[in-house]
């Protein structure tokens, strides 16, 4: 897989995938993350990548042409199965969602800043918006690092065990059980005793109770 990102602040970005799962995935092959700078495409030498609004009102937009030959020069390049962009008003995010994005092949990630972008960027070039929570941040670059993040980890060979994102929450509309490691009583807090039993079925079937309990307490809706 490819993700190409589009930043008017690609630094931001750089840390993130610069650590952990997500440079071991970059490492070993399975994904190639590249992050462009909206200014390099800009249309005069100063850089210019936002404008006032139309109408008036307060906050800069994102103007359409630097977005509009970066998108072209990627896609002159390579296909795309979808043009992503970051925004409040898009689709929320949900794991469904994110398993269905990890099955493709190439995908550009566009982060908008200010008050967003050209409404005609939107119109022209995106194919899917998405949301990763109703509350508005400075930009898209987290919200584009958090899509990242859970594509990534999605991909075969990028996790140790490929079983253990299949029991993370939300994969069979549940929340993941509680775990447990050593020490097996800490200060008179005991794991269970059932966990320490070896009996996998037993086990299995403890932590899918779990799972249903938990979920009934603090996510009813996703038992709808």
């Amino acid at each position: 897989m490819r993700i190409d990102i589009i930043s008017c602040v690609p630094n931001l970005l750089d840390s993130f995938f610069a650590h952990s799962i997500l440079k071991r995935a970059q490492q070993g092959g399975f994904v190639e993350v590249v992050i462009h700078d909206i200014r390099d495409y800009a249309v005069n030498k100063h850089r210019t990548i936002d404008d006032y609004a139309f109408g008036g009102g307060a906050g800069m937009v994102l103007q359409v042409e630097p977005i509009a030959r970066c998108i072209r020069a990627l896609t002159s390049e390579r296909s795309y199965d979808e043009v992503i962009y970051l925004t409040p008003d898009g689709e929320q995010m949900q794991q469904k969602m994110v398993n269905q994005l990890s099955l493709l092949g190439n995908i550009i990630m566009l982060c908008g800043h200010y008050k967003g972008v050209d409404q005609r960027v939107r119109d022209m070039f995106v194919t899917k918006e998405v949301s990763i929570g109703d509350y508005v941040l400075s930009g898209g670059e987290l919200a584009a690092a958090v899509l990242s993040d859970a594509i990534i980890r999605l991909l075969p060979g990028v996790l140790n065990d490929e079983t253990s994102a299949l029991t993370d929450s939300f994969q069979d509309n549940l929340l993941a059980p509680p775990v447990y490691t050593r020490p097996a009583d800490f200060e008179g807090n005991k794991v269970p005793e059932i966990l320490l039993s070896g009996h996998e079925a037993k086990i299995e079937d403890w932590r899918h109770e779990q799972s249903l309990l938990r979920t009934k307490s603090r996510r009813p809706d996703l038992l709808q």
